[in-house]
């Protein structure tokens, strides 16, 4: 994408917009235009959101920041103004000519703490917002889960010799959640419902075939799986039994052995909600980049196949790229998922 030299006054209503404020010095339009590209990956979950800056260096004034500088990123619509999108930590910077450019290299800020050191630590006859709050805690961040999974008795987990990190992304997994920490909270929110942490709906955006120059619809065979089975090892009779998800006519098997029932059905429960999500996926290019689209935000799709039309879609993955002449975007989606209940 080509660097446009001209000033904020003159540009037309719809420009792109954007603040880059880094480590205090500011970068926008009106500041003059040295933005040449930017791209910004948000993901769900531990998959670290990354951010890519490319900046003209054309009259030398750039300070090269160091790796671990703060970075806060705002961009929008000139019309509609700029939204926040968070703070990162740069992990690279690079130089580079002629005509010298600055390049950053950044990933959210709050995954630069401490959660890959490994820890051991039991926890019995506990809930899970009670292990949510104490991994907050290790960190000064606020825990946000949801009510039904807060809940959630936990009989006996352990955590040996294991990150907090990979203990975390366990979790979330077991229980098909969404485990992340973004700006001073630990995130811990059921997957593929369009859902806050407190339970609340998060409001549908509406995305019509006009505002997409390409789209890839891929409806998988949603009989491939009629359920989840999983085995347990009963200690009283020193036998492995089968819990079921759905039905017996074609299951899927997880692999392994589960302490407990209990275990056996919360994993079985989350695979099968996982499989349905899966049986179709939506990926949309838009001409015109939307920076109001988060993870998980619910979408109702108009003025394609009925098939698409007819289906409840949540975002999984959201890609921006914005230039000071334009910005465009992507939007990776899947099928709503059920509300945390099992089926």
């Amino acid at each position: 994408m080509r660097r446009l030299n001209r000033q904020q006054q003159g540009r037309p209503a719809n420009a792109p917009d954007y603040r880059i404020t880094l480590e205090g010095q500011q970068i926008s339009p009106e500041l003059g235009a040295r933005l040449v590209s930017l791209t910004l990956v948000d993901k769900r979950g531990f998959d670290s959101d990354q951010l890519d800056i490319t900046l003209a260096d054309h009259d030398g004034k750039l300070a090269l920041p160091s790796r671990g500088a703060t970075l806060l990123l705002a961009i929008g619509w000139r019309h509609t103004g700029l939204i926040d999108r968070g703070t990162y930590i740069v992990d690279e910077v690079e130089h580079s000519g002629a005509p010298d450019q600055l390049i950053i290299r950044a990933r959210a800020a709050d995954m630069r703490k401490d959660l890959p050191a490994k820890r051991t630590q039991s926890w019995h006859q506990t809930t899970l917002g009670d292990i949510i709050a104490t991994l907050a805690g290790r960190y000064s961040v606020t825990p946000k889960i949801s009510d039904k999974l807060a809940a959630t008795v936990i009989d006996h987990i352990d955590q040996t010799d294991e990150s907090d990190l990979h203990f975390l992304t366990r979790l979330g997994e077991r229980f098909d959640a969404d485990a992340t920490i973004k700006a001073g909270h630990l995130l811990f929110v059921p997957q593929g419902t369009g859902t806050t942490a407190s339970g609340l709906a998060i409001p549908p955006v509406t995305l019509t075939r006009q505002v997409g120059d390409r789209h890839r619809y891929v409806l998988t065979e949603r009989d491939a799986f009629s359920g989840v089975k999983a085995w347990w090892h009963d200690a009283a009779t020193a036998e492995r039994q089968p819990v079921l998800v759905g039905s017996d006519d074609n299951p899927k098997t997880l692999r392994g052995n589960y302490a407990t029932e209990i275990d056996a059905l919360e994993e079985a429960n989350a695979e099968w909600r996982r499989l349905r999500r899966a049986g179709a996926t939506l990926n949309l290019d838009l001409a015109n980049g939307r920076a109001d689209l988060y993870p998980e935000t619910p979408i109702i799709a108009r003025g394609w196949k009925a098939e698409v039309d007819d289906t409840e879609w949540v975002v999984v993955e959201v890609t921006h790229n914005l230039s000071d002449s334009g910005y465009s975007g992507a939007v990776v989606m899947e099928v709503m998922g059920a509300d945390g209940g099992d089926k």
